[in-house]
């Protein structure tokens, strides 16, 4: 596995490195002897959403403009994280269309890196890293044309504060976790390491790389150009369907829904999905199936009949979408 360095140490937004990662996607495809790539970042505080999220329900949009966080949204699924300079985001580009061995190899790789410096660390279902059973990284996936990207949180410290107040978790999210504040389910690495930051990363760099590619001006401009994309109000705020109908809840093992629609006479005009769950496929491929039906259960079952939502949103099967819909 190649990393993937700049030519400077400029601190940038945190979307600059959402549009590295599909730069760097870009290369895997146009270059044969390149199959994985790796590269971390650190930024100024920040929360970042999940491509299905709804702002207003996972952002404290009003205490972060207070106390000078940015926010943004990125393109894979998953929940809302804190980021700032006191944690590390790793970003995990390789040439693969399979979820299940991506994810399985780039979790192991980071636990057998964090095993080298003595820590208790694991795995778990949610795709987490755990540390004596805490939580200590958070990752999301998501999928370009023969590429897949993994990235997400390294907790090395971070501002506690800030990550309870910026983020807005629903109730029923803290309930089915069984906690009552973000601190009581995760860890930071500070607690059981004497090394600072900066060594934690080279640790990282030297135990998962073999390798480094230096970007140029070329590619820093190419980066530049697809972090506009993310800049844009439509992307950042979402575009949702005027709603006149609501369903929301958890499902276990797979996340937390909150689906609106827009029914007349009731057909389905328009849906929305959004929520915490892993996105693994095409979200219109649920979404074009439902709009123009009934909204009655046998129309909806005969309308996704023929589709594995698992291959869609992880570990999701009809009937437990069948049933938040229709509050079986």
């Amino acid at each position: 596995m190649k990393y993937l360095k700049l030519p400077s140490n400029e601190v940038r937004r945190l979307v600059f490195y959402l549009a590295m990662e599909e730069h760097a996607a870009h290369m895997l495809r146009s270059n044969d002897n390149l199959d994985e790539l790796f590269f971390m970042w650190r930024v100024k505080p920040t929360v970042i959403f999940g491509r299905n999220q709804l702002i207003d329900s996972e952002v404290n949009v009003d205490y972060c403009k207070t106390h000078g966080i940015e926010y943004y949204r990125r393109k894979s699924g998953g929940g809302c994280v804190y980021a700032d300079m006191d944690n590390i985001m790793f970003s995990y580009i390789t040439r693969s269309d399979d979820v299940t061995m991506t994810f399985a190899h780039y979790t192991h790789a980071i636990v057998e890196m964090l095993k080298d410096l003595g820590l208790n660390a694991s795995d778990n279902s949610r795709n987490d890293i755990m540390v004596d059973g805490k939580k200590v990284s958070g990752n999301a996936f998501y999928h370009l044309p023969g590429v897949s990207i993994v990235h997400g949180t390294m907790l090395y410290d971070t501002n506690m504060e800030n990550m309870v107040q910026a983020i807005t978790p629903s109730a029923a999210k803290l309930d089915s976790k069984g906690v009552k504040s973000v601190q009581s389910h995760i860890t930071t690495l500070n607690q059981y390491l004497t090394m600072g930051i900066e060594k934690f990363q080279q640790h990282a760099h030297r135990t998962l790389c073999n390798g480094e590619i230096m970007l140029n001006d070329n590619d820093i401009t190419s980066i530049e150009s697809i972090e506009t994309g993310y800049l844009t109000p439509e992307f950042i705020l979402g575009n949702n369907p005027r709603c006149n109908m609501e369903r929301s809840g958890r499902i276990d093992g797979v996340g937390e829904f909150k689906i609106t629609l827009e029914l007349n006479r009731n057909i389905i005009r328009d849906i929305n999905i959004a929520g915490d769950f892993f996105l693994l496929g095409d979200l219109d491929s649920i979404i074009s199936r439902m709009k123009g039906r009934q909204f009655t259960e046998s129309e909806i079952e005969k309308a996704l009949s023929d589709l594995d939502l698992s291959q869609v949103i992880m570990n999701l099967t009809q009937q437990q979408l069948l049933s938040l819909l229709f509050q079986n």
